[in-house]
């Protein structure tokens, strides 16, 4: 059976997605000018592997990228009464020998919409999410995490779940048929991290959804001029990195091909 669009599409993305690291790119350069016997190239290649590791692992150039790319938080006095609350799942994987889910830093979108809804500022939560693995297409976040909303005290009349689908597009695909299908009306607040909001809003409104975006767990907070944060290299800002050019060249990609 030949593979539709979607899924050739998918299975692409995670090649891209590897190809794109930072990481890749220094570990590529260095191994060239170890095996290289042409000492030009061993130069070039040693002094580019060095200066895009010193830049990929300083916070604060990484920090002033995102805080340009991520759509701004916003206050809770600034919001109205929404109908809905739309949250965008990737929060997660499943522990299948505990049989309980680890949860990422994405889970701030989850906890944040619980928060919301306790204090009454969105009446219901749509949680949007299937597989986004090719190995496990059976290990479906939403249907996994319903029992963790039950947990967190929203009845379930007052949540729905989309568990289908596998991308951003997907997910407003799933989510205008779910609003569509259950004849939902009202205002909607699109719920996902601050360097996710971009694509999502464009993928939304492309489908004729009308969302006012509350964006969490931004990587760019107050701006810092310690010693530590301007110079000392941090490990963990080359998989920022990864993360933040992961979603420029996916927004981009989205762009070109019609997706929003």
């Amino acid at each position: 059976m030949v593979p539709n669009f979607e899924t050739v599409f998918f299975l692409l993305s995670k090649l891209l997605a590897f190809l794109i690291s930072p990481i890749i790119w220094i570990i590529v350069l260095f191994f060239v000018f170890v095996y290289s016997k042409n000492e030009r190239r061993r130069k070039k290649c040693f002094l580019w592997g060095f200066g895009l590791l010193l830049f990929f692992s300083n916070s604060f150039i990484f920090d002033e990228f995102s805080r340009a790319w991520e759509i701004p938080a916003t206050q809770y006095e600034d919001l109205k009464i929404y109908d809905v609350g739309v949250v965008l799942g990737g929060m997660s994987v499943y522990d299948e020998d505990f049989e309980r889910p680890q949860f990422y830093r994405g889970v701030d979108r989850l906890l944040q919409a619980i928060e919301l809804y306790k204090l009454g500022i969105i009446k219901k939560i749509i949680f949007t999410s299937g597989s986004g693995r090719i190995l496990h297409p059976e290990m479906k976040e939403g249907e996994y995490l319903k029992r963790y909303i039950l947990y967190m005290g929203v009845p379930e009349k007052d949540f729905l779940i989309e568990s289908e689908s596998q991308n951003t597009r997907e997910n407003a695909l799933f989510t205008k048929k779910l609003i569509d299908d259950n004849k939902i009306k009202g205002r909607f607040l699109l719920i996902t991290s601050a360097f996710h909001m971009r694509r999502s809003l464009n993928c939304f409104r492309t489908v004729g959804l009308e969302v006012t975006p509350y964006s969490t767990d931004r990587y760019a907070g107050p701006r810092k001029f310690e010693f530590d944060h301007l110079f000392i290299p941090n490990p963990s800002a080359i998989n920022d990195w990864n993360t933040l050019i992961h979603e420029v060249v996916g927004y981009i990609t989205y762009k070109i091909i019609g997706y929003g």
